[in-house]
């Protein structure tokens, strides 16, 4: 039987979904999808899995989707960040009988994504996202789908869209930033780019960004005429986004974590959720804000999550009559509601900056300040620079490195084949041979060896060698009684 494409595949393996939950690192995972489907999500995606990794690691498989069968998760894609054809649809092949299609993130925009090289940083290579989405839509058994960001110019974006479908992408999800627009600096997403997506391909279409509630998935899909709406941050902050409900936020923890202890993660995409889920209260209860941040097993986080509950239950049985949420806030801090993240200008305000255009910079821009000024220095950076007055970041003063000649890493001073230690290991065992500037004595050793071997056969005496002798012949002996 032939797979699914397009329409078909949209209304008949997603079952016509229309309300989302986005792929997130350490966020989607197994549990929270339960949580998700449970009040009202009609398809979630796996956390991004790294393509290269879910290949040569079984314990990386098992523990991201090989895990316990759960019928009630489908339909469900499987996300992998790539860059690579062959590593992109070897991986996807170990993945297909898990899920209902594979995506290929083109929209992560972090810093890690610019190193690894995948995600939006992969947008401007479209020959090589052609190949990617050709290779695995010839051997895939499932649909192939794609999740990008836009870029500034609506007609490229366009453009950009359609070579993805032409190359046999299925499914686009059109989050409508930039990769630029992240953290502070996100804005909001354009919904003109995702409308003119949608009107310019023949495969369904997802739209992401600017959802925080279901009247804004609702006036998206009026507004732009996509397929279905993808939430991330809101559905991380209310779970029962999808339902139309702000529900009380115990509600929801205590749901969750009842389905971690059948469906257990690790403590830290636990912890992250609680986090998420309690946002507006932790800013009121900040003792017990450190205590989540420190607490080590699942008992512990339920500890704290009984604590938060009865300490919101106690406000509100005190609560006056006519009393209104404080910090401009929609809802009282105990019920689930969005997180409006702040924009340059207010995060400044909140750091006591000036309002200038290095104040107002991204968090990545203060890490690559090349200055000394402790004022544009990360948090991290500024902690070293409390143990150690004089450090200086700037890179001129950093000290030049000779690179290893196999890898471009920093080769040894000493190292007698001018590599790094690792590659002169390598090299050194492979050669039998010796490099004292790392000290690595592979032919030194062997030749020890071999000299105690010599000197083992010398040690033996004619005595031991007759007794030896006259041991063989007395078993001769005994084994030819035995045959007899």
């Amino acid at each position: 039987m032939s797979k699914l494409r397009g329409e078909a595949f949209w209304r008949e393996t997603l079952r016509s979904a229309h309300y989302v939950v986005a792929p997130m690192v350490d966020q989607s995972e197994l549990a929270w999808r339960l949580l998700s489907r449970r009040h009202g999500a009609q398809l979630c995606y796996t956390p991004m899995l790294h393509a290269q990794v879910f290949l040569r690691d079984a314990n990386y498989r098992r523990e991201n989707l090989y895990g316990e069968a759960c019928p009630e998760d489908r339909p469900l894609i499987v996300q992998f960040c790539a860059n690579d054809p062959e590593v992109f649809v070897q991986a996807a092949l170990l993945a297909q009988d898990y899920c209902d299609a594979i995506d290929l993130n083109l929209g992560c925009p972090q810093m890690i994504a610019k190193r690894g090289h995948y995600g939006a940083f992969l947008q401007e290579e479209w020959d090589l996202l052609r190949r990617m989405i050709l290779l695995a839509n010839e051997k895939l058994s499932v649909p192939i789908t794609c999740k990008i960001r836009v870029f500034p110019d609506i007609d490229k974006t366009v453009k950009y869209a359609q070579m993805l479908e032409k190359a046999g992408c299925q499914l686009l999800t059109v989050h409508g930033r930039t990769k630029e627009q992240k953290g502070p600096l996100a804005g909001v997403a354009s919904w003109e780019h995702i409308q003119a997506v949608r009107k310019a391909v023949n495969i369904p279409v997802f739209a992401n960004g600017n959802i925080q509630c279901l009247s804004d998935v609702e006036e998206c899909i009026r507004k732009t005429g996509v397929h279905g709406v993808m939430s991330a941050e809101g559905n991380l902050h209310n779970p029962a986004l999808f339902e139309g409900r702000n529900p009380l936020v115990w509600e929801m923890a205590e749901e969750y974590l009842e389905i971690v202890q059948k469906y257990p993660c690790p403590l830290s995409y636990v912890r992250a959720h609680l986090f998420k889920l309690w946002h507006h209260t932790l800013q009121v209860h900040q003792q017990l804000r450190e205590e989540l941040a420190k607490v080590k097993t699942l008992e512990g986080i339920v500890d704290v999550n009984r604590e938060l509950k009865l300490r919101c239950q106690e406000e509100i049985a005190n609560q006056k009559e006519g009393e209104k949420p404080k910090e401009g806030l929609p809802f009282f801090h105990w019920i689930c509601q969005p997180y409006i993240r702040p924009g340059p200008k207010e995060r400044c305000r909140e750091n006591g900056d000036s309002g200038t255009e290095k104040g107002v910079r991204g968090k990545r821009a203060l890490e690559e300040e090349e200055d000394g000024n402790s004022e544009l220095l990360s948090k991290n950076k500024q902690k070293k620079k409390l143990r150690n007055p004089n450090k200086s970041f700037d890179p001129s003063l950093k000290p030049k490195y000779a690179k290893c000649d196999q890898c471009g890493n920093p080769k040894g001073n000493k190292c007698v084949f001018n590599m790094c230690r690792g590659c002169c290991k390598k090299r050194a065992f492979k050669e039998t041979a010796d490099c004292p500037g790392h000290g690595l004595l592979f032919k030194t050793k062997y030749e020890k060896s071999l000299s105690w071997q010599h000197s083992q056969r010398g040690i033996q005496t004619p005595e031991i060698s007759q007794r030896g002798d006259a041991e063989v012949g007395e078993t001769a002996v005994l084994k030819e009684a035995g045959d007899s």
